[in-house]
């Protein structure tokens, strides 16, 4: 979306973006700071207000990844199921232009080529055809699995029999633990445990990651604001933005040929 009084201000971000990105933060951070509280025992805080966050921090990460999100990037498109999906496969999913971004980004980084656009926007359809740094891409996939095991082998974790709508999920968990668990020497719960803090591992590592590739180009550091606050990108800034041009329309050899034959002949009677 436009701004009225700018053209080349645009809505990178709605508000609904802005607010699960604030929330995945603000919930990820929670977890890995009580989480390791909780197994390394650090001493800032009690181990009884360090669990009581981390299970107050649980369904907000869960929520926002398993539902705010998907909501967002299905709902920013219009049109029916097929629409949606190539809206997803375009902007989440990494592809052969990723890759040659990624390639150049790289060449960048050892000072060969330019650094290309951070975000790519379509005028004609007036959407953003892409605004995720080709690593993000990748980073998205292991992130959601991430999240994924991280909160299966919390259930365990956390209580051994937990059940939903009378279903043993905390039974049926250990059991599956039992198939991998002993090729590890260890009983399912400890398999769990160190899968668990494998994954929290894994989060610090992204978080780096994620910060780090904005931290490459100091420039480019007014996307946390856009993400965080404002939600708007002025496209003017040709270093970072790229603005794909409706393409000009041509008329066909006859008609120009037509056109320019019958001003010939007005141009012979004048």
């Amino acid at each position: 979306m436009k701004s009225k009084d700018n053209p080349m201000i645009v809505e990178r971000y709605t508000v609904l973006d802005r607010t699960a990105h604030t929330i995945h933060a603000a919930a990820m951070l929670v977890l890995i700071i009580t989480g390791f509280k909780i197994y390394a025992g650090w001493d800032f805080m009690s181990f009884h207000n360090a669990r009581a966050l981390h299970m107050i921090a649980v369904p907000a990460l869960l929520a926002v990844n398993w539902i705010l999100i998907p909501y967002n990037i299905f709902s920013a498109t219009e049109g029916g199921v097929q629409e949606k999906i190539a809206h997803f496969m375009d902007h989440y999913v990494f592809g052969p232009e990723d890759a040659k971004r990624l390639k150049a980004i790289i060449l960048n980084f050892f000072g060969k080529g330019e650094y290309p656009a951070f975000t790519i926007y379509d005028e004609v359809s007036g959407h953003y055809k892409t605004k995720l740094h080709p690593l993000m891409k990748i980073l998205i996939v292991l992130e959601g699995t991430a999240i994924f095991v991280i909160a299966v082998s919390g259930i365990v974790i956390y209580r051994l029999d937990w059940a939903l709508l009378g279903l043993p999920i905390g039974s049926w968990i250990l059991l599956a633990g039992d198939l991998v668990a002993p090729a590890f020497n260890m009983s399912s719960l400890q398999f769990y445990r160190a899968l668990h803090l494998l994954m929290t591992y894994f989060f610090v590592f992204e978080l780096v990651v994620h910060v780090g590739i904005l931290e490459f180009n100091p420039h480019v550091w007014k996307y946390h604001k856009t993400i965080f606050w404002s939600g708007k990108e002025d496209l003017s800034d040709s270093r970072y933005a790229e603005i794909v041009k409706p393409k000009p329309k041509h008329l066909p050899d006859s008609e120009l040929w037509h056109d320019s034959s019958e001003k010939s002949h007005e141009a012979l009677k004048e």
